[in-house]
C-alpha cells in the first residue's frame, strides 16, 4: 500500500523496496516509454492537426537546435550512474556536475539563437524548448539513481505523469493562443512540476533507503567533478553525436527546403518512436545487468544477453518496414493528414532506417555497458561524416526521400565498425578471463 506523504507533496510515493527483476524493470520501462513517447508523438500530431506542417516545422526545429547542445551537456550520466557498480561517486556529484554543464547549455543555446537569424516565432519556439528540456535534463539525473538501483518503476510513474500532462499542456496553450511556443512553455511548466513534486522526492527515498548521509544535494567538490567529467565527456560528445546524426537530415530539409517541408518530415520520422521505445526500454533495463556480467568477465552471459537484445532489435524493424509497405498511405491519412501520405515511400525508407537504428542501438549499449566509452565518439564521428556527405548530395537531387535513403546510409556504415568494435573489446576480456584461468590451473 502506498504510503502517505508529508509537508506539500501533489504526488504520491510509495515505500522503498528492494531492486526489481530485469523483467519487471523491462515491464515498467517499456510501459512508462510507451506512454511517454506516444505523448510526446501526440505532440507533433496535435500541431499537424491544429495547425500547418509550418507549426510541426518549428517545433521539430526547436528539437533539433537544443538537443545536441543539451545532450553534450548531459555528459550521459545517467549511464555513468547506472554502470556506476563499484560506487566510486555519489549521487550529489553527478546532481553538481549535470547543474554545472546545464548552465554552459543554456548560455550556448541562448548564443545560437542570437546568431542564427531565425523569424520571432521560431526563435521563440527553440527558447521554449531548452526550457522544457533543461527541467528534463536535471530530471534525468534522478533517473540515473534510480536505474543504478534496478528501480525502473519509479521512472516509469514519472513519465506516465509528465507525458499526459505535458501533451494536454502543450496542445491547449497552441490552441488557445495560436502560439507554438506559448504552448511550449505551458508544457515546460509541467516538467518542472514533475521535478520537483515527484523526480526529487522519490531520488531522496532512494538514498535514505540505501543509507546515504545526504538528502540529495549536489556536491561540489572540485577534484571529483573534473575527474567525473573526464570520464563521461566521451559519452557527452557520443549523445550529441547521436543527436546531431538524427537532426543532420533536418538540418538538410531546412536549409534546402523549409520549414513547411520539415514538418512533413518531422512527422514521417516520428513514428519510428514506436520501436526506438521498445528499444531504449530493453537497453536501459539491461545495461546494469550487462556492466555486471561483464565486470564480473562473465563472457557467455554477456554475449547470451546481447544476442537476445539483437534478435529483438532485428525482428521489430522487420515489422516495423513490412506496415510501413502495406499500410504506409492510410496510416499518414488517418494520423496526420492526406498531404503527409502523400511522401508514404518516405516513410518506407525511414522505418528501414529505423530497423537499422535498432541494431546500432544495442550494440551501443553493449559498448556503454563494457565501458567502452571513447570508441564510440570515432565511429559517430564517421556516422556524421557519412550521413553529411550523403545529405549533400542526396537533399538537393531527390529532396525528402533523399534525406530519408541517406538516413539508411550512415546508419548501415555505423552497424559494420559498432560490431567490430564490440567483439574487439569481448574477446579481449575473454582473453585476459582465460590467461587468468590457466594461470591458477599452473
Amino acid at each position: 500500500m502506498a504510503a502517505p506523504l508529508t509537508g506539500n507533496a501533489a504526488l504520491p510515493l510509495e515505500r522503498p523496496a528492494a531492486r526489481l527483476s530485469l523483467r519487471a524493470n523491462f515491464a515498467w520501462t517499456l510501459s512508462g516509454n510507451v506512454v511517454y513517447a506516444g505523448c510526446q508523438w501526440g505532440m507533433l500530431v496535435a500541431l499537424a492537426k491544429l495547425g500547418t506542417p509550418e507549426w510541426v516545422g518549428q517545433f521539430a526545429l526547436g528539437l533539433a537546435v537544443t538537443a545536441p547542445v543539451l545532450l553534450f551537456a548531459n555528459l550521459q550520466l545517467r549511464s555513468v550512474q547506472a554502470t556506476d557498480v563499484e560506487d566510486q561517486y555519489r549521487f550529489g556529484h553527478f546532481l553538481a556536475l549535470r547543474l554545472l554543464m546545464l548552465g554552459l547549455a543554456v548560455l550556448c543555446i541562448a548564443g545560437v539563437i542570437l546568431i542564427s537569424g531565425f523569424g520571432r516565432q521560431a526563435a521563440l519556439v527553440v527558447a521554449a524548448v531548452g526550457l522544457a528540456k533543461s527541467f528534463e535534463s536535471i530530471s534525468d539525473v534522478y533517473y540515473g539513481l534510480m536505474q543504478k538501483h534496478e528501480r525502473m518503476d519509479r521512472i516509469a510513474k514519472s513519465m506516465m505523469i509528465k507525458g499526459p500532462l505535458s501533451l494536454a499542456a502543450l496542445a491547449a496553450g497552441t490552441y488557445v493562443t495560436r502560439s507554438v511556443a506559448i504552448g511550449v512553455a505551458a508544457m515546460a511548466v509541467v516538467w518542472l512540476g514533475v521535478l520537483v513534486l515527484y523526480d526529487m522526492r522519490s531520488g531522496r527515498m532512494i538514498l535514505k533507503a540505501n543509507g546515504a548521509r545526504v538528502d540529495g544535494k549536489p556536491l561540489w567538490n572540485g577534484a571529483v567533478l573534473r575527474r567525473l567529467a573526464w570520464l563521461a565527456l566521451p559519452l557527452g560528445v557520443v549523445m550529441m553525436l547521436n543527436s546531431l546524426n538524427a537532426n543532420i537530415p533536418r538540418y538538410a530539409v531546412e536549409q534546402r527546403l523549409g520549414q513547411w517541408e520539415l514538418g512533413i518530415f518531422a512527422a514521417l520520422a516520428y513514428l519510428q518512436i514506436a520501436e526506438s521505445t521498445v528499444i531504449n526500454a530493453l537497453g536501459q533495463s539491461a545495461t546494469p545487468r550487462l556492466a555486471a556480467y561483464f565486470m564480473q568477465r562473465q563472457m557467455p552471459l554477456f554475449n547470451l544477453l546481447n544476442r537476445r537484445l539483437l534478435l529483438m532489435g532485428i525482428g521489430m524493424g522487420a515489422a516495423g518496414v513490412a506496415v510501413a509497405l502495406g499500410c504506409g498511405h492510410f496510416i499518414l491519412t488517418l494520423i496526420y493528414r492526406p498531404e503527409y501520405a502523400e511522401y508514404s515511400s518516405v516513410f518506407v525508407w525511414l522505418m528501414a532506417g529505423a530497423a537499422l537504428s535498432n541494431v546500432a542501438g544495442f550494440i551501443g549499449y553493449g559498448l556503454t555497458a563494457a565501458k567502452c566509452f571513447r570508441v564510440q565518439m570515432p565511429l559517430l564521428i564517421g556516422e556524421s561524416l557519412v550521413l553529411t556527405a550523403a545529405c549533400f548530395l542526396l537533399v538537393p537531387v531527390s529532396g525528402l526521400m533523399g534525406a530519408a535513403i541517406a538516413y539508411v546510409i550512415a546508419k548501415g556504415c555505423l552497424i559494420v565498425f559498432s560490431a567490430l568494435a564490440l567483439r574487439h573489446a569481448v574477446k579481449s576480456v575473454a582473453g585476459l578471463t582465460g590467461a587468468g584461468e590457466e594461470a591458477s590451473h599452473a
